[in-house]
């Protein structure tokens, strides 16, 4: 059964961004998965390249027990995502702007970024994702 892009950006993002749930995150990728943020300054909280299932488990896991419980989680009703599908089978490109409900001044805060996905077998073999270091930071 082949998986598609939408399912396999849909569980990225359930697993990541909205439970932040390292285990189901770290499953979507192959043994040999990578996890690339390029923008990434080297000594920020972000893993900047992250190599193989395990490790990518382990700095996730890590990451997101640094984040504080109030660092907000997108709104999936007022966030939006186009997904560009490529002649190449195995690669495709989400744009996505994800809206965080306003915090203390009210305002609703939009981020932009761009993840390329590379898939192997219905998984993730690299993910590189490109978003405003000061995300992380």
């Amino acid at each position: 059964m082949s998986v598609s892009p939408q399912e396999i950006f849909q569980k990225c993002v359930y697993a990541g961004a909205l439970t932040r749930n390292a285990d189901a995150f770290a499953e979507l990728f192959t043994e040999d998965g990578v996890l690339e943020a390029p923008l990434v300054p080297v000594d920020a909280a972000f893993p900047r390249r992250t190599e193989g299932r395990q490790e990518i488990r382990r700095t996730m896991a890590a990451y997101y027990e640094r984040q504080s419980s109030d660092g907000g989680v997108p709104n999936i009703e007022k966030s939006r995502y186009v997904l560009h599908i490529t002649d190449d089978p195995e690669v495709f490109i989400a744009e996505i702007d994800t809206v965080f409900d306003g915090a203390g001044d009210g305002a609703d805060e939009t981020v932009s970024l761009v993840q390329i996905y590379r898939v192997r077998d219905g998984k993730i073999a690299h993910l590189r994702d490109y978003f405003t270091p000061g995300m992380v930071s």
